[in-house]
């Protein structure tokens, strides 16, 4: 099917998609990378918006999330606690949403758009813990959160071609050794 004057190629009657309060949202469905998908197609389930967790719970969805190969979605969950968490944690959450779709974009293909935001996410990380004085967040070793960024923006430029997201997906926070 062709493009119609009102941009709704392949949507079921021809109508924008709408969420139920009447604003636009594309409710095509996507794979696991957040790439849409033509509709009727299966795909995955998509992340609910605005839902508001505790930092441990966005956290533990996030760590899910990207163990999944979902760095697109956890993106999202880290999203929700940048626009509802505490304006002092903003830039932090802001930091791991650009590290998640980083990955994303690593995993589509998208090399240098990958590595920029993985570089420009890793710092956002560091800034807002030098500004803070927190060096573990919530558990998240940030600096090693840095060195994974930056080290996986390094094998992207070096290697060119796409890495598969679980299998490149960071550890949020550092297992502490038992005593």
């Amino acid at each position: 099917m062709g493009s119609t004057s009102n941009g709704s190629e392949e949507r079921p009657g021809g109508a924008r998609d709408r969420d139920e309060e009447g604003r636009a949202r594309n409710a095509r469905p996507r794979d696991g990378l957040g790439r849409p998908l033509p509709y009727g197609e299966d795909g995955v389930p998509r992340q609910p918006e605005g839902v508001v967790r505790t930092p441990q719970e966005t956290v533990t969805e996030a760590q899910r999330l990207l163990d999944e190969g979902r760095p697109f979605h956890a993106h999202e969950v880290f999203e929700d606690a940048w626009k509802s968490g505490p304006e002092e944690e903003r830039e932090l959450w802001r930091g791991l949403a650009q590290l998640a779709v980083g990955l994303t974009h690593a995993a589509r293909g998208n090399l240098t758009g990958g590595a920029r935001l993985l570089r420009r996410g890793a710092g956002a990380a560091e800034t807002w813990t030098s500004d803070s004085g927190r060096t573990q967040p919530h558990g998240i070793d940030i600096a090693a959160m840095a060195a994974w960024a930056r080290n996986l923006a390094t094998d992207l430029e070096r290697d060119g071609r796409p890495v598969d997201a679980a299998a490149r997906a960071p550890k949020l926070r550092t297992p502490t050794p038992e005593r």
